[in-house]
């Protein structure tokens, strides 16, 4: 196992997506992505496509130290992000989550390519990756099952200060 300071901000590369570190010029290309209100609908914030919710979570992710932006690798397009939270050194655990794609990415491989590499570059320092999922998203739910993770409790988390139900979800090296 590596043992040296984890990089929450790499630049990880597959054939049909690309992640990088998110930056505070991605503003304005990521909400485009993000503007679709269906993208939100099964979220705990429906209403993240509106421009003033999504700069707080635009902050959230420059501010956690492990936002990532999608790129499509083709046309070099931002078309969603992630991000890595709560690295916790003790049980050398992190968070994978506020994960999104444009609707045209749906269904076609592109959530489990990144997820693929998100894991693979966690795995270098984790012993265990968590995700947190609205009970309502049943979409995530599929997809993280689709991975191998496995559903391990329901509880409270804080989300934007405020604590929201959420699904745990875990993996394991």
């Amino acid at each position: 196992m590596n043992m040296s300071v984890p990089d929450w901000q790499p630049t990880l590369r597959s054939d049909g997506i690309w992640l990088r570190p998110i930056r505070v010029q991605d503003l304005d290309a990521l909400h485009q992505a993000a503007s679709d209100p269906l993208i939100w609908a099964q979220h705990s914030e429906t209403d993240r496509h509106e421009r003033e919710v999504f700069e707080r979570f635009f902050a959230g992710a420059l501010a956690c130290g492990g936002g990532l932006v999608a790129v499509d690798p083709a046309s070099g397009r931002l078309i969603g992000s992630s991000r890595f939270y709560e690295w916790n050194p003790d049980d050398r655990s992190v968070v994978i989550g506020y994960s999104f794609l444009e609707r045209s990415r749906w269904g076609d491989g592109t959530n489990r390519q990144m997820k693929r590499l998100m894991l693979d570059h966690a795995f270098r320092w984790a012993s265990t990756v968590w995700f947190h999922v609205s009970p309502g998203n049943l979409r995530s739910q599929r997809a993280l099952e689709k991975i191998g993770a496995r559903l391990h409790e329901r509880r409270q988390v804080q989300v934007g200060g405020k604590p929201s139900d959420r699904l745990i979800y875990r993996m394991d090296r």
